[in-house]
């Protein structure tokens, strides 16, 4: 997978402005979660022990890559503790809106970047417990979804259709928390 960076320029380059550019990352990355999705969802029930783990791997990477390069985008330091703090926040959706509400943070300024900078360690720590809480309660729902996958092209469809949901979510997520 290439790394954010290099997802945000290639789109920059053909795109008119950067809410194209950030609009093509969201629309491309969604439609490869959906492939994806359908290829790990294709083998039925004799090949979930290895499907289940790589898809999940998939869809959090490909989410992850895609909030990155839309911070990327937006001129955020991606490499920054707090930025990568607040890509995970965007695999989680709106649960991370209201994680970000608890820790009394607003998304959606244009003061965000300069917010983002000054959020102490502390709370930091405390975001990041409750990241990782909400990304393995959103894995045992992926599982619930993993039941579909044990009929060969069923488990296909609903696989892409979940990952191309789960990697719209995040691109969009992230639109709202890079401003």
């Amino acid at each position: 997978m290439p790394s954010a960076e290099q997802v945000a320029a290639d789109h920059l380059s053909k795109a008119a402005s950067i809410e194209d550019a950030i609009n093509s990352v969201i629309a491309w990355r969604t439609t490869y979660a959906t492939g994806t999705g359908f290829i790990t969802g294709l083998g039925g029930i004799a090949a979930m022990p290895i499907t289940i783990p790589v898809g999940l791997a998939a869809s959090y990477a490909l989410g992850a890559n895609t909030a990155a390069a839309i911070a990327h985008l937006r001129g955020y330091d991606i490499y920054s503790e707090q930025v990568r703090t607040m890509v995970l926040l965007c695999l989680i959706g709106e649960a991370g809106e209201e994680i970000l509400k608890t820790a009394g943070i607003t998304i959606g300024t244009k003061v965000c970047q300069n917010l983002i900078k000054q959020i102490p360690g502390k709370v930091m720590i405390e975001i990041n417990k409750k990241i990782g809480f909400r990304l393995i309660t959103k894995a045992g729902e992926k599982g619930v979804i993993n039941i579909m996958k044990m009929l060969p092209l069923v488990g296909g469809v609903v696989g892409g259709t979940f990952d191309g949901i789960f990697v719209n979510s995040c691109g969009k997520t992230a639109k709202k928390v890079f401003v």
